[in-house]
């Protein structure tokens, strides 16, 4: 409980700067909560090592924001091993969202300058004095630990790649039959955005995506949009009657939904009560005509009332206007990266365009009004995800990808590529598609994803479903069951650092997996 030790705030900032070297100048709540945070927990573990002196003790501290306390501990010369992990470095966070080059330039960014100009400096030195104080020090990709060593003066001892909790299905067609499912309920979607203007076959209509934070370059939006641009190209220069209907999927800055796709949205489910409706009236006639022992004809099934509403329907839902590309108000369209981009590139849904475009700026729940999905049954119904990030210290949105069957491309640049590049050579054929960005040019990038996506379109249904039982296979490699082992190293040589002569069956324990 921070707040009971608030009343000494001011003490403990003192020295905090006297003992750890970490000037905290100025009144900013975030930062002075970690710091209470650093000395309660410090507090907390002093006395617990002094209840049980003979019970190795080890904290594993996350971020910056749970790690003031190792510096304390450090000081105080506390007999606790200590194990700090940071999924991000701040100075790369911080130069990666003002939309700078960091890989190219590493060596010559300055993070004391970089800190000070981005108003981060106390939290800067905190994470440093975190990471030089650490008994294990460790990132979640090799990628991040280059970038630790650079800005916080330490290599990473060990990497700890992230992992989700992965169900899977005990027949291998479940997760198959998942898709469809799912895909059925995007169809719905993209009948009511798209078919009150023009029809195309929904049977061979391709869903990709992207998803992730609105940072326009980072994530890769840049390379998709591109990419797009390139395939639909490619596909009106060489027909194939394939569609291809891409979605954006983030959080912007939006003032609400638009009323447009609300409309078109509402219109369609009006549809589709009133075709139950009628169905419902039509199976009652079939009964009736079939029990008095005649085959019915159309004008049994369909009466004159039931055709007046179906043609009213019909008139009412079909549109003049072209779909439009962003479901929500935009508070500023005029200068909006993504918009502006489908602009320059002319992606606006035009009838003879095979390549259309969703741009939700919103995250994916069930209770929207567009969509109506969960995120997880969103990527199943997808056929690829593209997340060709900049900057992504790991990157769960390929993972999530995979361990739902769905193949996804990634970026060298991204912990989750990188290990993947690492362990599985044969990554591109099982459809874990890593896209060059380390040390290539912007070009190169857009068209090996754009060559990966036109592919796509040319396989036939049989091919993509071996795609997806080749993606589903590695899902178990997923699994925090399998990527903990990491962690266990991790607090093996911390504990091993700190109690040279414990009794070796804790170590044990903890490189077993039994110590939690």
């Amino acid at each position: 409980d921070i707040n009971s030790v608030r009343s000494h705030q001011a003490e403990m900032k003192y020295f905090f700067w006297k003992d750890c070297g970490v000037s905290l100048q100025g009144d900013e709540r975030e930062v002075d909560d970690v710091v209470l945070m650093g000395y309660v927990v410090a507090d907390f573990l002093s006395a617990l090592a002094a209840a049980a002196p003979d019970r190795p003790i080890l904290a594993h501290c996350h971020e910056w924001q749970g790690a003031a306390a190792l510096p304390i501990m450090r000081h105080r010369e506390l007999e606790v091993a200590t194990v700090f992990t940071t999924h991000a470095t701040l100075i790369g966070r911080s130069v990666s969202a003002a939309n700078e080059a960091l890989y190219d330039r590493l060596d010559l960014i300055d993070p004391e300058a970089v800190a000070t100009e981005h108003g981060i400096k106390p939290r800067f030195e905190i994470e440093r004095a975190a990471a030089l104080t650490a008994d294990i020090f460790t990132t979640v990709s090799e990628i991040t630990s280059l970038e630790a060593e650079k800005f916080l003066g330490r290599k990473a001892d060990v990497v700890l790649p992230n992992g989700l909790n992965v169900e899977r299905f005990t027949a291998p067609h479940e997760f198959q039959n998942l898709h469809q499912l799912a895909k059925e309920k995007i169809h719905e979607f993209v009948m009511g955005h798209f078919f009150p203007s023009y029809r195309f076959d929904l049977g061979r209509t391709l869903y990709i995506f992207t998803a992730g934070r609105y940072e326009y370059r980072n994530k890769g939006f840049d390379i998709f949009i591109e990419a797009l641009y390139e395939l639909n190209r490619r596909l009106k220069a060489q027909p194939n009657g394939v569609t291809v209907v891409a979605f954006i999927i983030t959080k912007g800055p939006f003032r609400q939904l638009n009323n447009e796709t609300l409309n078109r949205q509402a219109m369609f489910h009006e549809l589709h009560a009133t075709c139950e409706q009628i169905k419902e009236d039509m199976g009652r006639s079939l009964f009736r005509s079939v029990a008095e022992g005649r085959l019915p004809t159309t004008d049994d099934l369909l009466d004159e009332y039931a055709r007046v509403r179906l043609k009213r329907m019909m008139s009412a839902w079909r549109q003049d206007p072209q779909p439009i590309h962003v479901t929500h108000d935009m508070v500023d369209p005029h200068h909006d990266p993504v918009l502006c981009h489908l602009r320059h590139r002319n992606l606006n849904n035009a009838p003879e365009d095979p390549v259309k475009v969703v741009f939700h700026p919103d995250f994916i729940t069930t209770s929207s009004p567009v969509l109506g999905l969960e995120y997880d049954e969103f990527v199943r119904g997808c056929n690829i995800g593209v997340f060709p990030s900049y900057y992504e210290p790991w990157g769960y949105t390929p993972m999530e990808c995979v361990i739902r069957g769905v193949p996804a491309i990634t970026s060298d640049l991204s912990g989750f590529g990188a290990y993947v590049m690492e362990h599985f050579p044969e990554h591109n054929s099982d459809g874990m598609l890593v896209a060059r960005r380390q040390g290539v040019g912007f070009e190169t990038s857009v068209y090996q994803v754009t060559g990966w996506l036109h592919a796509l379109t040319r396989m036939s249904l049989r091919e993509r479903i071996a795609v997806r039982n080749r993606v589903e296979t590695h899902a178990e490699f997923f699994d925090w069951a399998e990527m903990n082992k990491h962690y266990r190293v991790a607090r093996r040589r911390a504990l091993e650092i700190r109690f040279p002569d414990a009794d070796t069956r804790a170590l044990r324990a903890e490189t077993n997996g039994q110590l939690r």
